[in-house]
């Protein structure tokens, strides 16, 4: 009983200072605020090593997987008719993955090859997508799993605080204030029915993407059934801001929780290469979105967005914050796993244990 009082009471204190420096970003009118703060105050905790009232900062991934499919649910909540005839114009840019993944790949490698790292270190770590996959297939050829975690949550932490800034930048205005607020079906008033509706769609949907073995199953599940039953018009309706604000925190700290423990060298060393392969792997983002928007009919932002190398969860709550066609965003994330998996997968047979 001792041991299960010292989880709660760790685990309360970390959601309580993941709320509150979520709250202060959001207040402070920062980007993806209720995210970025909740990552940034329980990120910075772990990683010094600090145990506020005794507690270390943790929350258990399974926790934050309950929260994930809320974002899969809010996403299927875009499609419509409209949305599926535009995705018949999204060849260009899917076909435009199988040269980006590589490329992306392949930059990577040769950055962190030049900062020092090891071969098989290097490769695994610049793998663009499928952070759980990089890191197993990463332990299994004897790579350096500590190294590989740091540096495969870093590019994720770095494109998910750099995605919201940048755009803060071009337009002026704060990236995910309300995240989720304005989507289509955010006007409907939820009844019980409607909440019944959204929670089946979600469990229906994380076990069907996880029989189906779907990449990012936790969220893609929930994506297709939702979709499917707002396509069909059984479902009215998507999660209300509030839920997409607490899941934003809850994701952000769990995060941030995963710093702790981490060795201060291994962690600036990584740091330094996860910067400048996240500038590089932006940059690369942004020159395939100025070259395909006009083709497939979507905004360069919206391009943009798809391509870049972040987490499919943070990346979708992004396109719901912005109004973009979240749809759009989330097909290219996956496909960008799938991608990224399948190349690392091969690569790891060539490098051998």
């Amino acid at each position: 009983m001792a041991t299960l009082t010292t989880d709660i009471s760790a685990l309360v204190i970390t959601l309580a200072i993941g709320t509150l420096g979520g709250i202060i970003a959001w207040a402070a009118h920062l980007p993806l605020g209720l995210l970025l703060g909740s990552l940034g105050s329980c990120g910075l905790i772990a990683a010094i090593g600090w145990k506020p009232f005794g507690r270390p900062i943790t929350l258990p991934p399974r926790l934050r997987l309950c929260f994930v499919p809320v974002i899969g649910v809010a996403i299927g909540g875009a499609f419509t008719p409209a949305v599926a005839g535009q995705a018949l114009g999204w060849g260009p840019s899917l076909l435009a993955l199988c040269l980006f993944v590589p490329l992306a790949h392949g930059m990577g490698f040769w950055i962190f090859r030049r900062g020092g790292l090891m071969t098989k270190d290097a490769f695994f770590g610049s793998i663009p997508g499928g952070l759980i996959e990089s890191v197993q297939m990463g332990e299994e050829a004897g790579a350096n799993v500590a190294l590989l975690t740091a540096l495969q949550f870093l590019r994720l932490i770095l494109t998910i605080v750099a995605v919201p800034i940048i755009f803060w930048a071009l337009t002026g205005h704060a990236v995910g204030s309300a995240a989720g607020a304005v989507i289509a079906g955010s006007g409907h008033r939820l009844g019980f029915d409607d909440a019944a509706l959204l929670t089946g769609a979600a469990v229906l949907g994380v076990a069907l993407g996880k029989t189906m073995r779907l990449p990012g199953w936790i969220i893609t599940g929930p994506v297709l059934v939702s979709a499917l039953g707002h396509g069909l018009g059984w479902i009215q309706g998507v999660p209300p801001a509030w839920l997409l604000g607490v899941t934003q925190i809850v994701v952000g700290a769990g995060l941030g929780a995963r710093f702790a423990g981490v060795e201060h060298e291994t962690l600036f060393r990584a740091v330094k290469l996860a910067v400048i392969n996240g500038v590089a792997s932006l940059c690369l983002a942004f020159g395939f979105a100025v070259s395909l928007h006009a083709l497939v009919g979507e905004p360069v932002a919206g391009v943009f967005l798809a391509f870049a190398p972040g987490g499919l969860a943070e990346m979708s709550l992004v396109a719901l914050s912005l109004q973009l066609s979240v749809i759009y965003v989330t097909a290219h994330h996956v496909v960008r796993i799938m991608l990224a998996v399948t190349i690392a997968n091969f690569g790891s047979r060539i490098l051998g244990p």
